[in-house]
């Protein structure tokens, strides 16, 4: 079983979050987050994008969805891109 790289766009409920406190936040809930960086969207928003290692057993993307999705802060999180290591 090998791994892949996930990459996720996660939204903030709104543009006041603060983004140093949110970044905390998502690597405690998911420890295989390798990079977290700032994307800005337009009109003042930002969203982050994470990319996590993780094995390629089925499930796995809908795990990281749901998983960051329930950080508080978090509007939603979006798989933008799965490929193999």
């Amino acid at each position: 079983m090998g791994s892949v790289a996930v990459i996720v766009r996660v939204m903030p409920e709104s543009p006041e979050v603060n983004f140093e406190d949110l970044k905390r936040s998502l690597k405690a809930k998911l420890p295989g987050i390798q990079d977290i960086m700032e994307e800005p969207i337009g009109f003042g928003l930002k969203a982050l994008k994470l990319a996590v290692v993780v094995n390629d057993a089925g499930g796995e993307t809908d795990a990281i969805e749901q998983s960051l999705s329930s950080v508080p802060g978090v509007e939603r999180a979006e798989i933008v891109e799965v490929t193999l290591m």
